[in-house]
């Protein structure tokens, strides 16, 4: 039985390699492969920065919801202690109507539900004020998340150029990639300049 016969493919492999380095074949791939991985790794971070930043953004409006819900309980309790106090006062007027002097826990009554009425007016700006900070907070995240949301998109297309541009060895495609790349990553560090 003959052996195996063994293909010296080494020499083939050489001239194969020295043909792409004079063309700059491999050097060329190689940076855009780098600059790819680069920008992978921002659209990475910043899909994660995207998702944080709704997350806590809901988290916000979740809370305006709930404490714009107590407010609203707490004006209910103000509606009725007010209704309570013209209902006691109603009565002492109807006793002095009748030539007498009304009982001295009706007129207390009536005195303890303006008092009441303070106070849970002062609860329910309180929580009105909770809850717009809460919904601004809302606000000023969403508009952080768009941006993040913005770079990841420019990412994924950078690096969608990148793929045609080593698959086609054009330079102007790399070139693309890296200026959508580059526009992404204004966007990704928009969010941090504006914070401050």
């Amino acid at each position: 039985m003959p052996e195996t016969q063994e293909i010296d493919t080494d020499k083939l492999r050489e001239t194969i390699d020295d043909e792409m380095e004079k063309k700059g074949g491999v050097s060329f791939l190689r940076r855009i492969s780098l600059s790819t991985a680069l920008i992978a790794a921002l659209g990475a971070v910043a899909a994660l920065r995207a998702g944080d930043t709704v997350n806590e953004a809901l988290a916000n409006k979740t809370d305006a919801a709930t404490l714009q819900g107590q407010a609203s309980d707490q004006w209910a309790l103000y509606q009725a202690k007010g209704i309570k106090g013209a209902v006691a006062r109603a009565v002492s007027q109807t006793w002095q109507a009748a030539g007498k002097s009304s009982p001295a826990d009706v007129e207390a009554l009536a005195t303890r539900y303006d008092a009441e009425q303070v106070d849970i007016q002062a609860k329910a700006r309180e929580l009105e004020k909770e809850r717009d900070h809460r919904t601004d907070e809302a606000a000023r995240l969403l508009t952080r998340h768009h941006a993040f949301a913005n770079a990841v998109a420019l990412f994924q297309v950078a690096i969608a150029l990148g793929a045609i541009a080593a698959l086609t060895k054009v330079r102007l495609v790399w070139g693309a990639s890296l200026v959508l790349g580059g526009i992404g990553l204004v966007f990704f560090i928009l969010p941090y300049v504006n914070a401050g």
